[in-house]
């Protein structure tokens, strides 16, 4: 990846995070090596932090990290979750971070309506699967709470799954876009 590409995601990245609410409670559906959750609690200093990854290695994604382009195997995958783990164990042991290993719509579904201030989403990237996370996480947001969405006008393995996902859950009308700020979607839960 190019240096000005790279300078051009962190740059989006960047402006989301600092349209999420500082101090809430909030949940990031894919959470890979943990980086960008380290961006998370250090600009939005959450309540408390949800990270939601299962960790599994997908052989038929052999283009995706955990499909064979980084991760080569489960135990590659066990590894990177046990490195979150150790990472973030202060957070943990604090209650600030809270660790889910499984599914996102698993994960999802043990959160109570209403309950969470921001998701962001950024796990598997094929269509179905960002529909089901946007389609689950909606109603675990609160009136008003953000629903944002990385890769959004990325290419890759996905086959533009993240765009196609997002803009046909905006035009269902059960979200109001807020912002697209190139590689990220930020979307709101209506306040009815």
């Amino acid at each position: 990846m190019a240096l000005w590409s790279r300078y051009g995601l962190a740059k989006s990245r960047y402006r989301l995070v600092k349209m999420l609410p500082a101090h809430g409670v909030g949940a990031e559906i894919g959470v890979w090596k943990g980086d960008f959750s380290a961006s998370l609690l250090r600009h939005t200093r959450p309540k408390q932090l949800h990270l939601i990854d299962p960790w599994i290695f997908e052989e038929d994604l052999p283009r995706a990290w955990y499909g064979g382009l980084a991760a080569r195997s489960q135990a590659d995958m066990d590894a990177i979750s046990e490195a979150v783990r150790t990472r973030f164990a202060a957070e943990i042991a604090a209650g600030t971070v809270v660790v889910h290993r499984s599914p996102s719509t698993e994960a999802l579904s043990l959160f109570a309506d209403g309950g969470l201030d921001w998701i962001y989403v950024d796990g598997n990237h094929l269509y179905d699967a960002v529909m089901g996370d946007l389609t689950t996480a909606l109603p675990k947001l609160r009136p008003g709470g953000l629903l944002a969405c990385d890769d959004y006008g990325s290419p890759g393995w996905w086959d533009d799954g993240v765009r196609r996902a997002v803009d046909e859950f905006v035009a269902g009308g059960a979200v109001e876009a807020v912002a697209d700020l190139g590689s990220q979607f930020i979307m709101r839960r209506p306040v009815v």
